[in-house]
Parts: structure tokens; C-alpha cells; sequence
């Protein structure tokens, strides 16, 4: 007797899923073509006017794009999932399919710095104005919501830079604007946005998704009317993600389990060896106890991360002098790969902010983010050890 799909484990539908498109074939097929020939006049009007298929131009559907949407549909608990050619692209898309000039959103200020240079750049250009709220402060969305003008809420949980949370739980219950979650940091096997009231769940998938930094990706999951409004847009927009990168992605997925469990395990290990180094301030990492939600954390996420960030007593030149020293870990500014990253955010993924805006999403001259590969844990913490005496 087969088992019901909606009854697999996380680890088993990331192994399952997505083979529609393949055949008999364990390996992800690659559907390169950019364009199918139809059978009639008739034939060609269906596949034009038709949502999403697949066999018709490559902007508007790939069956191995379509292969990987629906593996992290199933990962999501979704109707449906959409991918784009980066994780901005993806937020793009959506702000501007939802959005139109004279609407509101509410955003976190916990946002990764290219989502705030959007939000703060093309669209006030467009008439779309946005409020920033802290997202940690319970409530602090919803109170800026203004009904019948707010169009769309945005938050990002676990937050880059520094791991802040925002409760899921708060954010589904809002009513009236669509809410939208980018879980990147968490991945669908960390925590499910939509299993909270959130309408869209959406991520960089180029980051633990995928996994071995070689593919530029990004994904939207919620009901499928949504995700095909999103789409009708999309196809306008053309930010369409390419079958090549679809499919290292879709072969990304098939470890997600084993791969975020060791690298969740190495963050939880480097973490505690770090608050404990005289040289360390805090460390920001939902799964220690001294991080202020913790709690929230355990309520809502199923694993804790594959990221941290740590802040560095003595300022921008001690971070210097120990992203020199590391040897094993090296220097770059992704994340989720196989390899252990360390980046400086200030004079990296968020150099394009102001200085203020710097300060109030707490970007500090000695705030150093890692991202945890699949090295050995011992080792890891050695090198980082050698980097700090």
C-alpha cells in the first residue's frame, strides 16, 4: 500500500518531490529548450492563453522550473510555488504585481539590505510608500497596518544580519493586506510560514535551497490563485529563473535534510564555544538561550539555522585582523553552501545603507556574520580559535 505524500517527512517529500518532469529518470531532467513547437493553429492559442504552461515559451513556464516549484510547494505546504531568476527577483515581482501607485506597506526593518534599498528606492519612485517597524516588538506590525491603504506586509524571519525573529503566529493573523515572509535563512525544513496564516512564504533559494553556490535562484510558495496572479505579472516582468540554475537547485534540495541538520548542529556548537571566548560581545543565534527570543524560536522552528553573526570586542580592525587569519573558513558573503563563509555586513551585503540605517538594523563595526558549511565541527572552531588568539 503507497503512502499518502502529505504524510511524508520533510527529508522524504525533498526526496520525492519534483519528479514529475523526469520520467523514470532518479536524476532531475534538464529541459533546456526555450520554445516547443505545437500541433495546430488551435494548439499554439491553448498554450498561449493557458496559466503556466509549460510547453510553450520559456517565459512563461520550464518543466524543470515547474519540477523544483513543485518539490518547495510541497515542502511549504503549498497550493503552488513560482520561481524567479534570483531572491530578488522574487520580491520585486511580487511587490510590484501586488502594488500599485497611492498603495502602503508595511515592512520590518530587519531586512536584508538589498530588500530595503527596493523598498526605499523604486518603489517610493513609483508612489508606493513604506513603513518600517521593528519587527521584534510584539504587535509593532499589525498596529502599523492601515486598513483599507495597506497593501502588503513584508517581514523576514530569521533576520540578515542578526538572527531577530519576528512571531509568525502575528503576522498570519493579520487581516486585509497580504503577508509575505522570507524564510531564507530558516529554509522550509527550518520553519513553515503558511502553516501560521502567512500567504506567502518566499526565499532566496540560492542560499541553503540550493546549497552548493552554484545556482542563482529564488521561489514564492502560497494558494495557488495568488501565486498564478503573481505569475500573470511575472511574465511581464521576466525576472523567469533558468532551467540550468533549476535544476542545480532542484538537486540541492534532494540534501536539504542532512545538510541544514549537520549545519544547524555546527551553528548550535560554534555558538556556544563563542560566548564563552573573552574576545566575543554576543553572539546573535536563535538556538542559545541567551538569545532574548529564544523562546519564540522553539515555538515556531523546527531547526534553528545554519546561520549566526557574533559581535567582535574591538571594533572594524579586530574583524579585519580575524577574516585575515582564518584558513579553513573562508571569506565571502553567501550563504548555505557546503563551505563555511564569514563576512564583515558593514563593508559587505549591507555597505549599500546609509550610516543611520546601518545603526538601527544593528549593523555594528564589529558584527561579524558565519555561515556554517559542512566542514567538521572541531575543526571549524579551531580555525576560528587560531583567528582569535
Amino acid at each position: 500500500m503507497s503512502r499518502d505524500p502529505k504524510t511524508l517527512d520533510a527529508a522524504s517529500t525533498a526526496i520525492r518531490g519534483g519528479r514529475r518532469a523526469s520520467g523514470a529518470s532518479l536524476a532531475p531532467a534538464l529541459w533546456s529548450s526555450t520554445v516547443w513547437e505545437s500541433d495546430s493553429m488551435a494548439d499554439a492559442n491553448r498554450r498561449a492563453t493557458s496559466l503556466r504552461a509549460d510547453e510553450f515559451y520559456g517565459r512563461y513556464a520550464n518543466p524543470t522550473v515547474r519540477s523544483f516549484e513543485e518539490v518547495i510547494a510541497a515542502l511549504e505546504g503549498a497550493e503552488d510555488a513560482m520561481a524567479f531568476a534570483s531572491g530578488m527577483g522574487a520580491i520585486a515581482t511580487t511587490v510590484m504585481a501586488l502594488c500599485s501607485s497611492g498603495d502602503h506597506i508595511v515592512a520590518t526593518k530587519q531586512l536584508y539590505a538589498g530588500t530595503l534599498t527596493f523598498l526605499q528606492g523604486p518603489c517610493a519612485r513609483f508612489g508606493i510608500e513604506v513603513s518600517l517597524v521593528d519587527g521584534t516588538v510584539p504587535g509593532a506590525i499589525a498596529a502599523a497596518v492601515r486598513p483599507g491603504r495597506t497593501m502588503l506586509v513584508l517581514a523576514e524571519t530569521p533576520s540578515n544580519p542578526r538572527l531577530e525573529l519576528c512571531d509568525l503566529d502575528e503576522i498570519g493573523s493579520i487581516t486585509g493586506p497580504f503577508t509575505v515572509v522570507d524564510s531564507t535563512f530558516a529554509t522550509p525544513l527550518g520553519q513553515q510560514p503558511l502553516a501560521h496564516g502567512v500567504d506567502l512564504v518566499l526565499h532566496s533559494a540560492t542560499k541553503g535551497i540550493a546549497g552548493h553556490n552554484d545556482a542563482t535562484i529564488g521561489v514564492i510558495a502560497g494558494e495557488q490563485e495568488l501565486v498564478d496572479s503573481i505569475w500573470g505579472y511575472g511574465v511581464l516582468h521576466g525576472a523567469m529563473a533558468s532551467p540550468f540554475d533549476a535544476l542545480n537547485a532542484l538537486r540541492g534540495v534532494r540534501t536539504l535534510a542532512v545538510r541544514t541538520a549537520h549545519q544547524a548542529a555546527t551553528a548550535q556548537r560554534l555558538g556556544e564555544w563563542l560566548e564563552a571566548h573573552p574576545a566575543v560581545a554576543a553572539v546573535h543565534y536563535p538556538g542559545l538561550g541567551s538569545h532574548l527570543q529564544h523562546d519564540l524560536a522553539k515555538r515556531q522552528m523546527r531547526q534553528f539555522g545554519t546561520v549566526l553573526a557574533f559581535e567582535l570586542q574591538g571594533g572594524r580592525d579586530r574583524v579585519a585582523k580575524v577574516l585575515d587569519r582564518v584558513q579553513l573558513v573562508r571569506r565571502a558573503t553567501s550563504l548555505g553552501g557546503p563551505e563555511t563563509l564569514v563576512c564583515h555586513p558593514m563593508t559587505t551585503t549591507h555597505a549599500g545603507l546609509t550610516a543611520d540605517e546601518q545603526a538601527d538594523t544593528g549593523v555594528t563595526e564589529g558584527l561579524v556574520r558565519v555561515s556554517l558549511g559542512l566542514e567538521d565541527a572541531a575543526d571549524i572552531i579551531a580555525d576560528f580559535a587560531d583567528a582569535l588568539s
